[in-house]
């Protein structure tokens, strides 16, 4: 699969880069990117839902009345969870949500999203650039220039260019990352991937490995 090189401008520049067709146009494993997009969500919760049992709740333990003899359920102390105030049953606790999942898995995954996003279309390339100072403005520009009016936008870098990653921080619809660092979730979530001229390189060889 070869797509055209364009500038910052949105202009053709003449120059094609092949896309890996073991990589952007395989038939795409939706149960893969499910796993790895559920993966990735639950390494990033935090897992600290507390709630406070009965033995950690403020309260007096004397028996609040007899066993027996009253024509109601016997009642240990105040801190019963039957009772306002009392403790929370199978409340949640701290915990760790994450899994792990296998690399040929996870590159499979990665495969078959770059392969959903090339066959709708929206995998554009872009000659690489940099800039002199962070400016918010000059990213969006670029974003124009390219018609990206719709939906979040992944741009994949071959590096990690500090005024290009501040100038794209604020921008709510934007997530710029490098190749070696782009994950199944990011690439499902953005409408459209724009890969830097060099960024295509390093995919091609991450991800065409068996």
């Amino acid at each position: 699969m070869e797509l055209s090189v364009v500038n910052i401008a949105g202009q053709d520049t003449g120059r094609k880069v092949e896309l890996n067709d073991a990589i952007f146009a395989i038939q795409p494993n939706e149960h893969a990117i499910y796993l790895d997009v559920k993966q990735f969500l639950a390494n990033n919760r935090q897992g600290t839902a507390k709630s406070k049992q009965r033995n950690e709740v403020s309260g007096s333990t004397r028996k609040l009345k007899k066993q027996k003899g009253t024509g109601g359920a016997r009642a240990g102390s105040i801190k019963n969870p039957e009772f306002r105030g009392g403790g929370r049953v199978f409340g949640p606790v701290p915990r760790d949500y994450s899994f792990k999942l296998n690399k040929k898995l996870k590159r499979l995954a990665r495969r078959s999203a770059f392969s959903v996003k090339a066959a709708n279309g929206v995998i554009k390339v872009i000659e690489d650039f940099t800039f002199e100072a962070p400016k918010t403005k000059d990213f969006v520009a670029i974003v124009k220039n390219l018609n990206l009016t719709h939906g979040n936008f992944l741009f994949v870098l071959n590096d990690a260019n500090e005024n290009v990653l501040l100038s794209a921080r604020n921008l709510q619809k934007v997530s710029v990352m490098r190749a070696t660092d782009v994950n199944t979730y990011a690439i499902m979530k953005a409408h459209d991937v724009v890969l830097s001229e060099s960024s295509v390189e390093v995919i091609n060889q991450m991800l065409n490995l068996n």
